[in-house]
């Protein structure tokens, strides 16, 4: 399975008190919530040695991409995984993806090779590999609540909390634990569209004074793995959780 999408996505810091002002304001303008059974989230990014496809994204530059690993729920080696290619250009969000079994795609990045059947995608991806030579880097997780509506499918919204990564045990299958990238009382809200946010919305998001945040979970662990490597040369040890709203 293949998908393509083409959005606008902004993002906004929540605390815990805000978030069901906001919930009840998403129902009463005919949104959904959806019911998944499971809201974990785990993708895996993969960069440069160096890091290049990060370092160029925390720069925000005019154009930029990322190159990612994602499965829903937790993950075994037969899970379906979704491989995903995320650009972004003046703002809009690009991203294309092709649906294979976990272990199947991670083999098809370290080849490189694709099958037939990720089509276009697949051979967009392959493209990107061949060209950067990318290596697993980071593993975030989070958990998600997403708002659709069904009126205007290209409008939804998801609300993550729990966010946390790993850069040992590159695979999404270990069960590993994580170093928190959030405060547990903290959640990011992302709305996804196709055109201009609905005044209802944008009124809402003032009288709540959510904070609008430019935030990227593999820049934010980035940033937080130089961070512990500094300190260590330094021979001290950082523990507490980073929160940087001004990421990439």
């Amino acid at each position: 399975m293949n998908e393509n999408f083409s959005r606008i996505e902004t993002k906004y810091m929540l605390s815990a008190d805000q978030v069901p002002v906001i919930e009840k304001a998403l129902t009463d303008h005919g949104l959904i919530r959806m019911d998944f059974g499971n809201t974990l989230i785990q993708s895996l990014y993969y960069d440069t040695p160096d890091n290049l496809l990060i370092r160029q994204s925390l720069e925000r530059p005019e154009f930029k991409e990322k190159l990612r690993l994602r499965t829903y729920g937790e993950a075994y080696p037969g899970s379906d995984a979704y491989l995903e290619m995320k650009r972004k250009y003046k703002g809009i969000v690009y991203k294309r993806r092709t649906m294979m079994p976990l272990q199947k795609a991670m083999k098809a990045l370290e080849k490189p090779d694709m099958p037939d059947s990720a089509g276009q995608t697949g051979r967009e991806i392959l493209w990107m590999v061949k060209r950067y030579h990318p290596v697993p880097a980071v593993v975030i997780r989070c958990n998600r609540d997403q708002w659709i509506n069904s009126a205007n499918p290209g409008f939804r919204i998801t609300i993550d909390r729990d966010i946390c990564f790993r850069n040992w045990n590159l695979d999404l299958s270990a069960q590993e634990g994580h170093i928190p990238l959030t405060d547990a009382s903290q959640r990011l809200m992302e709305i996804k569209a196709g055109n201009a946010i609905p005044r209802w919305l944008v009124k809402i998001l003032w009288e709540t004074g959510s904070q609008h945040v430019h935030y990227s979970k593999y820049g934010l662990a980035y940033q937080r793995i130089l961070m512990d490597q500094n300190e260590i040369r330094r021979g001290g040890r950082i523990c507490s959780t980073v929160f940087l709203p001004m990421g990439a």
